[in-house]
């Protein structure tokens, strides 16, 4: 199981994503996308960072989201 957040410097909201991920998510099962830094992201997520998506089944949690959206969702993918 892994995840994508994607974000961008300076994003608030992205830093507010990252508190509530810490304690939810392993750090070696998530990883931290700049979608400054990659046009494709960049254009699909411009105004909807932060998401929080998973690698495997394509589906994305979209902010603002709450410590118990992400528990529902990081939860989802562990019964499957």
């Amino acid at each position: 199981m892994a995840f994508i957040l994607f974000g961008t410097s300076g994003c608030h909201l992205c830093e507010e994503a990252e508190v509530i991920l810490a304690n939810r998510i392993q750090q070696q099962e998530l990883e931290y996308v700049d979608i400054a830094e990659q046009g494709k992201w960049q254009e699909k997520y411009a105004i909807k960072i932060p998401v929080l998506y998973h690698k495997d089944s394509g589906k994305e949690l979209f902010w603002p989201f709450s410590a118990a959206d992400v528990d529902s969702f990081v939860d989802g993918f562990q019964s499957s």
